[in-house]
């Protein structure tokens, strides 16, 4: 299958056109369906994947571990004090040294300017598993949740309650080049970076999305078809807990703020979830509750991804 993903990065999504995302999207809904029908395919045989934890995984490692055996992929795993960059030298020398063993890079870490230092030297396709401004691959698996359960992207009403953070800023961009009506509600001070919600709102002017931030959640929330949140203090953000936890009071998602949504409307959360905090157990043990629908998507959509920059099916 030859498309415009063969050989590219992915380090955002807003390096992404409406019809690339579809590119994902729909191979990872065909994906998905021939697994469970029992099919199987190693259509990156003989390929290898190295992927870079830099920070604690359980969903990243687990979906892009599984993701590339399924395809017959070789997954590389490096984490810990034996993994990459571990021994001080330069991101360019450990890009030009893995592009000679690997086909694909997969990066989980911190900073941005890390991963695109990283991708502008390497040669392979680098593909960007969460840093601390986006979290493209969540998204991904997020928009093939939302179509899955709702039969459609665009025009969806799509709510997202807290920190203006990776999830936020990835959120607005896949909205936006989905063609959904994406609202965020953040504390004052936690808004998303304006630099990413100018970009989402000019992808939105070609898409027909809308895009609407304000500091109130249940103007966010109200006629919502999916509410979103995450986390209130990320890794790396532990010391801010205490002062997060009074920023962000009265922006936990609970039933009443479901209440405002539109019925039938779909609960996420990216996990791990901080229950009593950003959200309830009465709403994420909901039947109306998707969010470990979400977190097997990862698998799918990053598989679907994968074969895509590698050049392969499966």
């Amino acid at each position: 299958m030859t498309t415009t993903l063969e050989g590219r990065d992915l380090l955002t999504l807003g390096e992404l056109t409406p019809d690339e995302l579809r590119l994902i999207l729909d191979p990872a809904r065909t994906q998905k369906n021939a697994w469970l029908a029992g099919e199987r395919s190693r259509s990156a045989e003989g390929t290898a994947v190295a992927i870079v934890l830099h920070k604690p995984s359980l969903r990243t490692r687990m979906s892009f571990e599984v993701g590339c055996a399924r395809l017959g992929a070789h997954p590389v795993v490096m984490s810990g004090p034996d993994g990459a960059f571990s021994r001080n030298e330069t991101v360019y020398d450990t890009a030009k040294v893995m592009e000679r063993y690997v086909d694909a890079v997969v990066i989980r870490t911190f900073a941005q300017s890390l991963i695109e230092e990283f991708a502008e030297a390497c040669s392979v396709p680098v593909v960007n598993a969460l840093t601390d401004d986006f979290h493209p691959c969540q998204v991904l698996a997020d928009l093939l949740t939302v179509e899955e359960h709702l039969g459609q992207l665009k025009d969806v009403t799509f709510a997202y309650v807290g920190d203006g953070n990776n999830m936020a800023h990835s959120y607005l961009l896949g909205g936006a080049l989905a063609g959904m009506n994406v609202r965020l509600g953040c504390p004052v001070g936690f808004e998303p970076k304006e630099e990413v919600l100018e970009h989402a709102r000019g992808i939105a002017a070609a898409t027909g999305a809308t895009i609407h931030v304000s500091n109130d959640p249940r103007e966010a929330v109200e006629g919502a078809h999916v509410v979103a949140t995450d986390t209130w203090a990320s890794m790396g953000q532990e010391e801010e807990h205490g002062a997060r936890l009074s920023a962000f009071e009265g922006f936990t998602v609970d039933s009443a703020l479901m209440g405002l949504a539109e019925p039938g409307a779909r609960f996420m959360h990216c996990l791990p979830a901080h229950r009593g905090e950003e959200v309830t157990d009465e709403v994420i043990d909901a039947a109306y509750s998707i969010v470990f629908d979400e977190a097997e998507n990862r698998l799918h959509a990053q598989k679907a991804l994968l074969s895509l920059v590698l050049g392969c099916t499966g």
